[in-house]
This record gives structure tokens, C-alpha cells and sequence, in this order.
């Protein structure tokens, strides 16, 4: 009998000649998985399970995981103010995870005897299909012909066609991941440190021309909407500012970091959503948080966002950082007011009812209502004293 294998399937170049080549040269039985992180419309999943089945799969089948990836992960990013490197929104890092896992769940479900996925050996995913499917609970076969055989796209493109698919040249040219969290965008322009992306490479063109201004709200640290539109759910709410933001360009640009694996890699993005509403919560923990709830988390949201993009998300210590990072949102309340211009956005703004800068005590660089001049000379003199007594004791003017 055929082996039976889950190919976790994503429509692309990568996973098309896996199914080709595994069925039509390796004799697998290969069910083919498509794992929707909010990234696909209707009519590209009926496109990509005709491709599947065409190209020899034995079944097809798609799972929505979108609003699990929201509650699960995505909620933590923003109540983190989570950015790779200060850049990055980790859009592949974080929906990576959720992906293989739900492909090896799936597999020990129909009790097939591997996994498939269609990473190269020079990136990050590699490390994280690999590392989810291990702790699937199941002993599972790992099949990764692109890794194996070192394949140029060109290679695969050149295959594809030998069998009667003809692959279209952008999508040949570019490696694109779309998600509910943005898009991400390689060629080889992003194989060279000095060049840009082409316009044309980009998912969605800019058509914006003038401001515009939009108002967004957050309810205990959780993005909510925008403007006076009621939305069903965070995840609808996220899709609609997407929508309305990304034909300004805005949240494009090009990430440099170091994998997994110790190389560095570039990668360009594309995540308006994303973008704005980190910015736009880190602004309004600014108004609403204190001192020191500001720096634990800095310190603690940078490290979840490394063990995320490391593929770590399973590991207990990552339940623990997000039980912190929820506790600091309860006061995270209120309205963001931004503009958007082409390729950029200002935040004007907030308006909350627990702003810490209105609190009367007084106007930095204006008045001081809560304290006297005496009593700051008193408090300076006082915190003056562990200097005074190094200077003492060393001898120092």
C-alpha cells in the first residue's frame, strides 16, 4: 500500500511540485491541507483544490484557523507592541506555528504515516514545520523534497511545466505569504542587501491619494475597530482596516535578521493593519500605563517575540509572559487618532478615561500642582545621597 502523507499546502510554487513529485515520482498518497491564517479568498481556495487535485492529490481539504490564531497569538503581538528587530510584525513567524500544527493534528486524525511541507533549506520555516510536527504526539515521517533535492524555483517552474502546468511568471519570480497579519514578499531582489522591491511586486498597488483620518479603538488593550463601524470581531475589524489601508502603501518595507539557522535574511512585507495598530496601542499604553509596567513588558514582549520567530511557541514559558502581558491591559482603554497619507501615517493622538497625562498633578514644563520647589529640592537631595557617598568614599569632587 501507498504511504499516506499530509502535505501542508499552500498553493504556491513550492507545495504544487511537491504534490507532483510525490505522488507521480515518490508513490506517496498525498491529502493536501490548506491551513487558512486569513490569507485566502473564496475563490482561491476552489483555484488551489483544483490545482491540488489536478496535479495528483488524493483529497483536498481546507481549515480556517483565523480567529484561534487571533485569540491564541495574535492578541499577544499587539498587547506587546511586538516588532522583530523594531521592523518586522512577524506575519510568517507567528501564523508558521499555527500551520503545522494544525497539519500534524490533522495527519494523526487520518492516521497518516508523514508529514509534508515544501521549505527550502536556507529559512526559518524549515525549523518550525519540523519542530511542530516532532511534538506532534505521533511519530511521523518528515518529507521535504524542495530541502532534499535543493531546488531552484526555476527548477520547480521548469518540472511543473514538463506535466502540463504552465506556472505564472510573477508568481514564479516572487515567493508570497499572504495572512490575516500581512504579506510577506521575496525575490531576488531581497537575495541582494541594496535592492528594493519592484512596485509590481507588491500585493496591493497605491491607488490612495489624499489624507485621510480614522480614529481606532481599543478595549483593554484589544484593537476593536475603527471609526464608528461596529464589527463582528477583532479578526473582521483587522480585515476591514486592511482593506481600507493597504492602497496607501502603508506598513511596506524590508526586514533584515537572523534566522534560525545563524544566516541573515531579507524578506520585504507588507502589513498596514498590523502596522497601525501596534503603533497606535504602543501610543496609547504611553498615555495609560506607568513606568515600570512600560519596561517589564518592553523587556519580557521582546523576548516572547524571539521565541515566537525561533518557534518556540509551544514551549509552557510562552503561557506564562502572555498571562503578563494581559494582566498589564486592563486600563488600555480609548481612541487613537491617526492620519494616512501615501506610504505613511501619523498618530495625532488619544483620547482615554485613564490618560495619566491629564491627571492634574501638572503640565510638564508648565506647573506643577501635586508639589512645591521645596519639596523637589528635599526629594533631588535625597536622591543625590548614593552618589555623594561613591564620591566620598573615591575620592571624586
Amino acid at each position: 500500500m501507498k504511504k499516506k502523507i499530509v502535505l501542508a499546502y499552500s498553493g504556491g510554487l513550492d507545495t504544487s511540485y511537491c504534490i507532483k513529485y510525490l505522488t507521480a515520482e515518490a508513490g506517496y498518497e498525498v491529502h493536501a491541507l490548506t491551513v487558512d491564517t486569513g490569507g485566502f479568498a473564496d475563490d482561491e481556495i476552489q483555484e488551489m483544490e483544483a490545482r491540488a487535485l489536478s496535479l495528483g492529490a488524493a483529497s483536498y481539504r481546507r481549515e480556517d484557523v483565523t480567529e484561534s490564531y487571533y485569540r491564541e497569538c495574535l492578541r499577544y503581538l499587539v498587547y506587546g507592541n511586538c516588532l522583530r528587530y523594531q521592523t518586522y510584525p512577524m506575519s510568517v513567524s507567528a501564523e508558521r506555528m499555527f500551520q503545522a500544527m494544525s497539519v500534524a493534528r490533522y495527519a494523526v486524525a487520518i492516521d497518516a504515516d508523514g508529514v509534508a511541507h515544501g521549505s527550502t533549506g536556507a529559512g526559518n520555516d524549515q525549523v518550525r514545520f519540523d519542530l511542530a510536527f516532532e511534538l506532534s504526539g505521533k511519530t511521523l515521517e518528515i518529507i521535504t523534497p524542495i530541502r532534499d533535492m535543493q531546488l531552484s524555483r526555476q527548477q520547480e517552474v521548469d518540472y511543473l511545466a514538463q506535466h502540463g502546468l504552465v506556472w505564472p511568471e510573477k508568481k514564479g519570480k516572487y515567493s508570497i505569504n499572504a495572512g490575516l497579519w500581512g504579506t510577506s514578499v521575496g525575490g531576488t531582489e531581497t537575495l541582494t542587501s541594496h535592492q528594493n522591491l519592484p512596485e509590481s511586486a507588491w500585493p496591493v498597488p497605491v491607488t490612495a491619494t489624499g489624507p485621510r483620518e480614522i480614529d481606532l479603538h481599543f478595549a483593554a488593550g484589544e484593537f476593536t475597530g475603527f471609526d464608528d463601524q461596529k464589527f463582528s470581531s477583532p479578526v473582521a475589524a483587522i480585515k476591514a482596516l486592511e482593506a481600507l489601508a493597504a492602497p496607501y502603501g502603508i506598513g511596506r518595507d524590508i526586514h533584515v535578521g537572523d534566522t534560525i539557522i545563524g544566516i541573515k535574511g531579507r524578506v520585504g512585507f507588507a502589513a498596514a493593519a498590523a502596522m497601525l495598530i501596534i503603533k497606535s496601542h504602543h501610543l496609547l499604553e504611553k498615555h495609560t500605563l506607568g513606568k515600570w509596567q512600560l519596561f517589564w513588558k518592553e523587556q519580557l514582549a521582546n523576548w516572547y517575540g524571539m521565541m515566537l520567530h525561533e518557534g518556540q511557541f509551544l514551549d509552557p514559558v510562552m503561557r506564562d509572559v502572555e498571562a503578563f502581558l494581559e494582566s498589564s491591559q486592563g486600563t488600555v482603554n480609548g481612541t487613537v487618532h491617526v492620519t494616512l497619507h501615501p506610504h505613511r501615517f501619523v498618530l495625532n493622538g488619544i483620547t482615554s478615561p485613564n490618560d495619566l497625562l491629564g491627571a492634574g498633578f501638572g503640565a510638564y514644563g508648565e506647573a506643577n500642582e501635586g508639589w512645591s520647589g521645596d519639596d523637589v529640592r528635599g526629594f533631588t537631595k535625597i536622591l543625590s545621597v548614593p552618589g555623594r557617598i561613591r564620591n566620598s568614599v573615591n575620592q571624586q569632587p
